[in-house]
C-alpha cells in the first residue's frame, strides 16, 4: 500500500485538509468525519486518520474529489486558530514507583527565588559602576570611558594615568577568546 501526501489550511471558521490522490473518483475513496476525527481510505493506499486539533461540526463539514486531490473542508465548532491540525494522543504506560522516585523533581519556587537573587545582584553592580561613574572626577570618566571602549568591553579602568598614555588592550576573561565582529 502507498502512502499518500497530505497538506491544511485553515481560515476562522473552516479547516481545508488536501490529500493528493489522483483520480481519487475511480479509486473508491471514503471519508468519514466525527466530531473529533477524520479517515480517508481508498484503493491501493495506506488509510489516513487523524485525532483533529478541536471538534469540528459534522454536518456542514464536506469532501470533494477532483483528478489530482480529494479536498476536505472542516467547519470549525469554535472559532479560533488551530496550532496543529492534528492533537497527539499521549499514550502513558503505568510507571513503577520506583521510576517515579528516580525522577527529577524542580522546586519552581527556589528556581524562582535564585533567578530574582541573581537579578538583583546584576542590578547592583550595574548600579555601583553608575554610581561610581556619577561621583566620579573628569579624568576617571575619560579612563574609565576610553578603556571600555578601546578593550571593546573587556576592561574597565578608573586610572587615567596608566589609560591616557598608551592604547588599551583587549584581555578577555580567562579561558574565552576574543573574535572581531565586522
Amino acid at each position: 500500500m502507498a502512502k499518500v501526501k497530505y497538506d491544511w489550511y485553515q481560515t476562522d471558521t473552516a479547516v481545508t485538509v488536501t490529500v493528493l490522490l489522483k483520480n481519487a473518483a475511480e479509486k473508491n475513496y471514503s471519508v468519514q468525519l466525527e466530531q473529533n476525527s477524520l479517515t480517508l481510505q481508498a484503493d491501493d493506499i495506506e488509510p489516513i486518520a487523524l485525532n483533529l486539533w478541536n471538534p469540528i461540526n459534522v454536518e456542514q463539514s464536506a469532501h470533494k474529489a477532483t483528478p489530482s486531490k480529494v479536498e476536505i473542508k472542516l467547519a470549525k465548532l469554535i472559532a479560533q486558530r488551530w496550532e496543529a491540525l492534528e492533537r497527539k494522543v499521549l499514550t502513558e504506560e503505568p510507571q513503577s514507583t520506583s521510576s517515579v522516585a528516580k525522577k527529577n523533581l524542580h522546586d519552581w519556587d527556589k528556581i524562582s527565588k535564585e533567578i530574582e537573587n541573581d537579578d538583583e545582584t546584576k542590578d547592583d553592580v550595574s548600579a555601583l559602576f553608575k554610581k561610581i561613574f556619577a561621583d566620579a572626577s573628569e579624568d576617571t570618566r575619560k579612563a574609565m570611558m576610553k578603556s571600555y571602549y578601546e578593550s571593546s568591553g573587556t576592561v574597565l579602568s578608573t586610572n587615567w594615568a596608566e589609560v591616557g598614555a598608551n592604547p588599551v588592550q583587549v584581555r578577555p576573561p580567562d579561558g574565552c577568546e576574543f573574535k572581531k565582529w565586522e
